[in-house]
C-alpha cells in the first residue's frame, strides 16, 4: 500500500502519517525502487493503534509510552490518568455552566455589574455590605475586591470572601478616614487614628494574607516577599494608596500582627 491507501483504510489523512513518522510513531516502511513508501498490514494495525490512542485524548508522548509496552501494562495506568483527568475536567466545566446560568440570568434582569462577572462568593459579600458610600477609598476598596476575586485561587476564594464579610460591617467607619489622607504627609497625626480604626475591622486571619510591605523593599537588611514591582497583589494594593494612605494600611497592619501575637 502507498501512503494514500494506508491512510484512507485507517480514516487519517497522509499528512497524519507523515507526521507519526516525524515523531517516531510509526517506523518508516521499506520503499519501493521507484522511492515510494511500501505498507504491509503491521503498519496498518500499527497506525490503527495510534488513532484509536489520540482519538482517546492520549498526547503523542503518552501514545509512544503505550506503544513502547508490549505487553500493554503501561497501557491501562495511562488510561486511569485519562480518565481521572477527563472527571477533572467535567467537573470544570460543569462548574462554569452552572455559574454561566447565573450570570446570564442577571444579565438578562439588568442586575450585572459593570464590573462584572463577579464569583458567587463576592456577589454575596457585596449584598452583605449593602450600598457603600460615595467615596473615592471605598471605589477602591471595591476594585481590590474585584481583583482578588480574579486572581486568588477558587478553593481560597470563599475563606477569604468570608474573611473579608466579617471586615465589611466596620469599612464605612473607616473610608472617611482613609479620604482625609489623600494629600497627607506620611507623618500626619491622622494616620494613626486611620490605622487604628482599620485594625480593629480586620480579623487577625485577614492579617496574615495582606502582610505588611516594607517602607523600602529592597534596602539593605530588608526582604521583599512581594518579588519585583507590580509582580503581585500586594504592590498593586500599595502602588494605588496615597503616601499617608499607604502608611496607614502598614501600620494597621503591624498592629493586626501585635494583636494576634498578644492573643497567642
Amino acid at each position: 500500500m502507498r501512503i494514500g491507501e494506508i491512510a484512507a483504510l485507517v480514516g487519517v489523512t497522509p499528512r497524519a502519517v507523515r507526521h507519526y513518522h516525524q515523531s517516531g510513531l510509526l517506523p518508516e516502511p521499506a520503499r519501493r525502487a521507484n522511492g515510494y513508501r511500501d505498507y504491509g498490514v503491521r503498519d496498518a494495525v500499527l497506525l490503527a493503534r495510534v488513532r484509536r490512542l489520540t482519538e482517546l485524548g492520549l498526547g503523542l508522548d503518552e501514545v509512544r509510552a503505550v506503544l513502547a509496552d508490549d505487553e500493554g501494562r503501561g497501557l491501562v495506568d495511562v488510561l486511569q490518568g485519562l480518565a481521572d483527568d477527563l472527571a477533572r475536567q467535567e467537573t470544570v466545566i460543569r462548574r462554569r455552566r452552572e455559574r454561566l446560568g447565573v450570570l446570564l440570568d442577571e444579565a438578562r434582569a439588568g442586575r450585572l455589574p459593570a464590573d462584572g462577572p463577579l464569583s458567587p462568593e463576592l456577589a454575596a459579600l457585596l449584598a452583605h455590605a449593602g450600598e457603600l458610600p460615595d467615596s473615592p477609598m471605598a471605589a477602591k476598596d471595591r476594585q481590590i475586591l474585584v481583583l482578588l476575586d480574579a486572581v486568588v485561587p477558587e478553593d481560597e476564594r470563599a475563606r477569604l470572601m468570608a474573611l473579608m464579610a466579617g471586615a465589611a460591617e466596620q469599612a464605612r467607619e473607616v473610608y472617611p478616614l482613609l479620604d482625609a489622607l489623600a494629600d497627607a504627609d506620611p507623618d500626619d497625626p491622622r494616620v494613626a487614628e486611620a490605622a487604628r480604626v482599620l485594625a480593629a475591622c480586620l480579623p487577625d486571619e485577614l492579617g496574615v494574607e495582606i502582610p505588611e510591605r516594607p517602607e523600602h523593599p529592597g534596602a539593605p537588611g530588608t526582604s521583599d516577599p512581594y518579588g519585583s514591582p507590580g509582580s503581585s497583589f500586594a504592590d498593586a494594593l500599595f502602588d494605588d494608596l496615597a503616601p499617608a494612605q499607604s502608611a496607614a494600611v502598614r501600620l494597621a497592619v503591624r498592629l493586626v500582627a501585635e494583636r494576634r501575637e498578644r492573643r497567642r
